[in-house]
């Protein structure tokens, strides 16, 4: 595989640091304690309580329990996954390199998030660092990876037409949520869900302007059988799983935290994690042996 070196280098940056952003973020908060909570009145007239201490005393008490649920995920799955499947992509295996591709997708999503989501924070330089060394790995895996026999490496029994349509359904799904939440305060000029005292909805912002599309072409291209197809959907299956995995997590904080939350992403979110789970099986189970080894 090309730009090795390069590649070792920022898989292990991208390692180390999110070990030090997830740990500080972790061991710095404490979400049982109550005593440094405290209010504040937006300039919306939106009451908040604050965290009040640790990493992300500056943000929302509701807004931090999604945060530490993330970070352990991306500590304990995301991270473990980054280095296994790097060390397969080192046996030239082309499951490793979509593996490793899809998991570079989701710490893309995680650190560009992070960056314009929290309030500033001692670990924002970090944040940019990794979001920007996850955004070239993730080009370099791209570039790495041989489309023209991509589509031969998966075999003739691989489901496309529920992988596509599966894809397709979560975009519309991802837009009626989403929509939901945004069209009546844009058009009634109130503050939306969720907003608290940050200044935009950047989560929202991301999923409608990149993963919705992605989604949607993927899922249109794998159906036509069109070899871009196959690559982008591993790489929004892989990440969806990680991505996913880390909402459940968010949603059990919550819940947890005493938070109310809408019953549709309650619902909705872990039954899209087990379907992105059994569509990554149906993936990973079907590339042929023989192009197991991916070409240099």
């Amino acid at each position: 595989m090309k730009h090795t070196k390069s590649l070792s280098i920022l898989i292990l940056c991208i390692a180390i640091f999110s070990i030090i952003a997830c740990c500080t973020g972790i061991f710095s908060t404490n979400l049982q304690s109550t005593k440094s909570n405290y209010q504040i009145h937006t300039f919306r007239n939106q009451l908040v309580t604050i965290q009040g201490s640790g990493l992300y005393k500056n943000d929302s008490v509701s807004a931090v329990s999604q945060g530490i649920a993330q970070d352990y995920v991306t500590l304990f799955l995301a991270i473990p996954l980054l280095l296994i499947s790097y060390l397969f992509v080192r046996r030239n295996s082309l499951k490793g390199k979509l593996l490793l591709t899809g998991t570079v997708g989701y710490f893309l999503y995680t650190y560009t998030s992070y960056t314009f989501l929290w309030m500033f924070n001692p670990l924002f330089l970090i944040y940019v660092l990794l979001m920007s060394m996850s955004f070239f790995t993730f080009i370099l895996l791209l570039l790495s990876i041989d489309r023209t026999n991509l589509k031969m490496s998966f075999q003739k029994k691989l489901p496309v037409r529920f992988l596509g349509g599966f894809q397709i359904c979560f975009a519309c799904l991802l837009i009626m949520m989403w929509l939901k939440r945004i069209l009546p305060s844009t058009f009634s000029d109130s503050v939306p869900y969720g907003l608290e005292h940050y200044t935009t909805l950047v989560i929202q912002g991301m999923d409608l302007g990149f993963i919705v599309p992605a989604a949607f072409l993927s899922g249109i291209l794998l159906i036509q059988k069109n070899e871009w197809g196959y690559l982008l959907t591993s790489v929004i299956i892989i990440k969806g799983v990680a991505l996913s995995a880390a909402i459940v997590c968010m949603l059990i904080f919550q819940c947890l935290s005493g938070e109310v939350l809408p019953l549709e992403e309650v619902i909705l979110f872990p039954l899209l994690c087990l379907f992105l789970c059994v569509c990554l099986y149906l993936l990973l189970k079907n590339i042929k042996p023989e192009f197991e080894r991916s070409p240099s």
